[in-house]
């Protein structure tokens, strides 16, 4: 590929390969290139392309050298048997399905307002997040900036987003695709991954008539039609549901060697994860199509460390995950709101645009129920340039106060700045739903006291500021609902997406408010240390702790007759009822001295860990 067809592909964006698009591609790009020439978008998609191209020529140079001593037959050999033992590992058992909606913005847009039919138009403003189909035959996508798509086509008419609205329907969608499996796994707002083999057996359905029942729901009871793909595993599936789109479906069959014909001439860009930079640093090696893997396996044997060979022979083989499930609430790595914006440069103006941020991510932490202490910046130049900064906290951050006040902080030492996007993220998080251990465990388990990463450049994007946080992902700018297709788990290590932005926020159903714990169980470890070996010197075994709802603590003078219980102040001995001896103790929690019997020490230990919960419960 030249230099100039790898520049036009990439002012094309990542959304050039999607349905419904104009088949001249080629005019298209032309098209792009010239209207965006001469602007910064132009010029920083020119410098990223340059950068991209050096990096290839030096990998090539380093292929090279790697040739001049390799054994090509046994790294052919070594290949085939790492095939072999994957062969090994293929199940064809179920039936693994990816549901997708069709412009599902653009879909719901028209629901409100039928006048819109037959017309071309797009979701968004500045840079857009849908485009109808109608738009989509002059060329205009998903993530193009909108003066460039007004260039593809005058007529286009700018509608702005909705998300309230979105959300409503996919809820409904999802909770129909529940029915059918009720583990499956949402992917996004607008499409998801589902395993409907125990639904067929139960319901003596072939894959085929289930898919085309649960699509036939979703537009009875919604209006809005459904794409799907039916495969042995997720990578397949998604590959599969674009074949038919609008409102169709493929099924590829269940054979060894159905698969391997489907993907022998399969562009390796269609493969989920592999976006414009390896599709350009395989091409480049001459793998173009998942087809080319296995003849180019020796070369990608010597870079393994480049292209990650089991993952490759995967691709090659069709042999992915067929496992579907609910993200994990424990997966979850960050939580974020980022907003994009015309050129701003008055920094009031930018202020307030990250005090807004800040409220909609309190929002967010409060109704997914999380904090952080982790506050990552995010900002975009005019020069379409992305830099992050980061700042960590020695205690949990969940307020829009501590939020804008850390942004504000990160943004101000930046100034004079242009920018064309904000955006806020915590890491570091704790889990304000997790289920309540008892006692002193929870207390002394609570809080992360490992120390800081050292800062380091992030991976991935050459324009990203070396001057970087405590992140350990790299951030994708995410701008349109299509272009959720080229995350891949770099960024977002949940199945159901890691981050929650405005412009993708994911449906889910209305939760219990997280639970408020009492600020001195978040505390150092170094305190927690401290009461630990309090608690361990004075011999005692922590009890049980008092619930939330009746709250009953033993009086300074308690006399009981009749049996008790082992973790009473009495126990019985040769049919007596005899008190234990009080002794002298000190709380490791609040310090005071006290003369106690080792269960009423115990008692006054919950006391103190719990005092906040025992307030709240006493109203």
């Amino acid at each position: 590929m030249s230099q100039e067809e790898s520049l036009l592909k990439r002012l094309a964006g990542p959304s050039s390969g999607k349905a419904g698009l104009s088949e001249d591609q080629a005019r298209i790009n032309r098209i792009i290139a010239d209207a965006s020439k001469g602007s910064k978008f132009y010029e920083n998609e020119k410098k990223k392309d340059k950068e991209l191209t050096e990096r290839i020529n030096r990998l090539l140079a380093h292929l090279d050298e790697l040739l001049k001593h390799a054994d090509l037959k046994k790294l052919e050999a070594s290949a085939d048997r790492h095939l072999e033992e994957l062969e090994a590992q293929r199940d064809l058992s179920q039936y693994i399905v990816h549901v997708d909606m069709d412009s599902f913005y653009a879909s719901v847009e028209l629901l409100d307002n039928p006048t819109l039919a037959g017309k071309p138009f797009a979701v968004g403003g500045g840079v857009i997040s849908t485009a109808s189909y109608d738009a989509r035959k002059y060329g205009v996508r998903s993530g193009m900036a909108g003066f460039v798509a007004k260039k593809l086509c005058p007529d286009l008419i700018f509608v702005k987003t909705n998300f309230p609205r979105y959300s409503e329907f996919s809820r409904q969608v999802m909770d129909i695709c529940r029915q059918y499996d009720q583990d499956m796994a949402v992917a996004g707002m607008d499409e998801g991954y589902m395993n409907i083999t125990a639904y067929c057996e139960k319901h003596q359905l072939d894959p085929e008539t289930c898919v085309k029942q649960i699509r036939e729901r979703v537009e009875k009871e919604t209006k809005l039609t459904m794409s799907a793909g039916i495969a042995p595993t997720k990578t397949l599936a998604k590959v599969c549901s674009d074949r038919n789109k609008p409102n169709g479906q493929y099924f590829l069959g269940f054979e060894r060697d159905l698969v391997l014909a489907f993907l022998r001439d399969l562009p390796i860009r269609k493969i989920p994860g592999i976006g414009r930079v390896n599709e350009r640093l395989l091409d480049s090696i001459g793998i173009k199509k998942c087809g080319d893997i296995y003849d180019h396996r020796a070369t990608l044997m010597l870079l393994d460390k480049q292209f990650d060979v089991d993952s490759m022979f995967r691709t090659y083989l069709g042999i992915t995950s067929n496992v579907v499930a609910p993200g994990q609430r424990e997966e979850r790595k960050s939580v974020g709101v980022e907003t994009t914006f015309s050129a701003i440069s008055d920094p009031e103006r930018l202020l307030e645009k990250l005090k807004d941020i800040a409220m909609d991510l309190e929002s967010d932490l409060e109704r997914t129920g999380w904090a952080g202490r982790t506050v990552t910046l995010k900002y975009k130049l005019d020069t379409f340039e992305t830099f992050t900064r980061a700042k960590s906290m020695d205690r949990w951050i969940t307020k829009e106060a501590d939020l804008f006040a850390i942004g504000k902080e990160l943004l101000v030492n930046e100034f004079p700045l242009t920018l064309r996007l904000l955006g806020l993220r915590v890491t570091k998080l704790k889990d304000l739903r997790a289920s309540e251990e008892k006692g002193i465990k929870r207390f002394f388990q609570h809080g992360d006291s490992s120390p800081p990463k050292k800062r380091t450049k992030l991976s991935g994007d050459p324009n990203h500021d070396t001057r970087t946080g405590d992140t350990e992902t790299e951030l994708i700018d995410i701008t349109s609902e299509d272009d959720m297709d080229t995350i891949t788990k770099t960024e977002y290590d949940e199945p159901q997406g890691n981050e929650i932005h405005n412009s993708k926020a994911i449906a889910d159903h209305p939760t219990t408010p997280p639970p408020k714990f009492p600020e001195r169980w978040t505390r150092p470890a170094s305190a927690r240390r401290s009461a630990q070996k309090a608690v361990a010197s004075s011999s005692i075994s922590p009890s049980k702790p008092p619930a939330q709802s009746k709250l009953v603590f033993p009086a300074k003078s308690t006399k009981l007759a009749g049996p008790s219980s082992s973790n009473g102040p009495f126990s019985r001995h040769s049919g007596a009822v005899r008190a234990e001896p009080k002794e002298k103790h000190t709380c490791p929690i609040c310090s005071k001295q006290m003369t106690l019997t080792n269960a009423e020490l115990n008692a006054h230990i919950d006391f103190c860990l719990s005092r906040d919960v025992i307030q709240q419960a006493r109203g």
